[in-house]
């Protein structure tokens, strides 16, 4: 079983060179296969738009009280700092961003890490985020697949052109392509509408606070929705973080075996420390999970 964890989330720790040199080499150590950025440009102080992951519509802690680094900014530094980790996003909000932008970063890391970026992506829910940015709210479905679309063409075709409602370009050049002409594109959500699209384009589906009941339901039905759009039922990689949903459960391997059982290939664990001299505490931590649930597949 591949094991990820969530990159750390505490100021100094994620804002130190030298912490997260070292810290990549302990996840390498340690047998991890990726680590996985988070993505918030801004957090309103306020705000009208429910938090769709908790029962209370608000987001856990004080509104800027959590280090949020860009998250291709930060997989760029850890590349550098690692040779075999996955980097992976969890999730880019993709409508923030320009398509051809987005494109020519994540290849670029992509590249430079020698094709070990996982772009995952979905379409946030702070209206306030994206006034913040200039972006608009409305539609963001559909504008997340043509930023699927035409980063896809951007990378495969020399030139490319695409045609959308809200992204189109002809005959430009997005050089140099990713890696292996492609990033593996992930989407997140575990609503109808991100399910199916999940099973309709993409490479892999990474949802946040799902149990495991819904999981296995929804996993079905990425499965048929691959297969109604003339793919393989298993052409989507599931990624499962199981403490998303219940921190207390993480390492319990009837909780998690429940999401693996439902065809989760990937375990994502958020492993916790405070300070950089907590590091030998990362290290026997990823030990104990890898031992405990990772070993049991």
């Amino acid at each position: 079983m591949r094991v990820g964890v969530i990159a750390p989330f505490v100021d100094g720790l994620i804002t130190s060179g030298a912490f997260l040199s070292d810290y990549a080499g302990v996840l390498e150590e340690c047998g991890v296969e990726s680590v996985w950025t988070v993505e918030h440009v801004v957090v309103a102080e306020t705000y009208e738009s429910r938090y769709p992951y908790s029962a209370s519509g608000r987001m856990a802690g004080t509104p800027g009280s959590v280090p949020m680094p860009d998250p291709l900014e930060l997989l760029a530094f850890l590349a550098g700092a690692s040779s075999t980790l996955r980097l992976g996003t969890a999730m880019i909000v993709a409508p923030l961003h320009s398509a051809a932008v987005l494109a020519k970063r994540a290849a670029t890391v992509d590249r430079l890490s020698g094709g070990r970026v996982e772009l995952g992506l979905g379409i946030g829910w702070q209206r306030e985020e994206y006034a913040a940015v200039g972006a608009a709210f409305d539609d963001r479905g559909r504008r997340l697949e043509e930023c699927i679309e035409a980063m896809r063409a951007l990378w495969a075709d020399h030139p490319a052109s695409y045609e959308g409602k809200y992204v189109s370009f002809s005959r430009v050049f997005s050089e140099p392509p990713p890696e292996g002409g492609r990033v593996p594109v992930i989407l997140g959500g575990h609503s109808d509408p991100a399910v199916e699209r999940a099973g309709r384009m993409a490479d892999g589906w990474f949802p946040f606070t799902i149990t495991a009941e819904e999981f296995t339901a929804k996993a079905e039905v990425v499965r048929a929705a691959a297969g109604a759009s003339g793919r393989e039922p298993g052409a989507v990689e599931m990624t499962a973080w199981p403490g998303s949903a219940d921190p207390g459960a993480e390492r319990s391997l009837p909780w998690v075996r429940r999401y693996v059982e439902a065809g989760a290939t990937r375990l994502v664990v958020h492993v916790r420390i405070d300070r950089p001299e907590e590091l030998p505490l990362l290290r026997d931590q990823l030990n104990r999970y890898q031992d405990e649930v990772g070993s049991q597949w």
